[in-house]
């Protein structure tokens, strides 16, 4: 695939190879509207954290590492509570929780990789 990129005002042309059949992370800076429902069903809070209703588990909203976490298994979080911090690019993405609830297993641990839709969180 051939593109066309300009950086500073130079226009340069190069060819990107798709090596896996994987979701991109989103671009640097990008920040998805609060919407009540993303384009794959999952339900998304103010922070653009991914909280899937039927199942009960928090998605990652970016491919990155777990740098920080917060909660641990059996414990009770308000909404809002912080649960993570994933590191994507060197900017930071807070992890909250979506409602209260209490935390039924915790999928990543800190310096874990995770992927964009990855379940961090089942909460009961």
């Amino acid at each position: 695939m051939k593109l066309q990129i300009t950086i500073d005002g130079k226009a340069y042309a190069v060819d990107v190879e798709i090596l896996e059949d994987e979701v991109s992370p989103p671009a640097p800076g990008y920040a998805p509207k609060p919407t009540a429902t993303t384009h794959n069903g999952l339900h998304a809070n103010s922070n653009g954290d991914a909280w899937d209703a039927d199942v009960k588990v928090c998605r990652s909203p970016v491919m990155g590492i777990a740098i920080k976490v917060n909660v641990q298994s059996g414990q009770a979080v308000e909404a809002g509570e912080l649960l993570m911090v994933l590191e994507a690019m060197k900017m930071e993405t807070n992890i909250t929780a979506p409602r209260a609830a209490t935390v039924k297993n915790m999928h990543v641990a800190p310096g874990d990789a995770v992927k964009v839709n990855q379940v961090l969180v089942e909460f009961e």
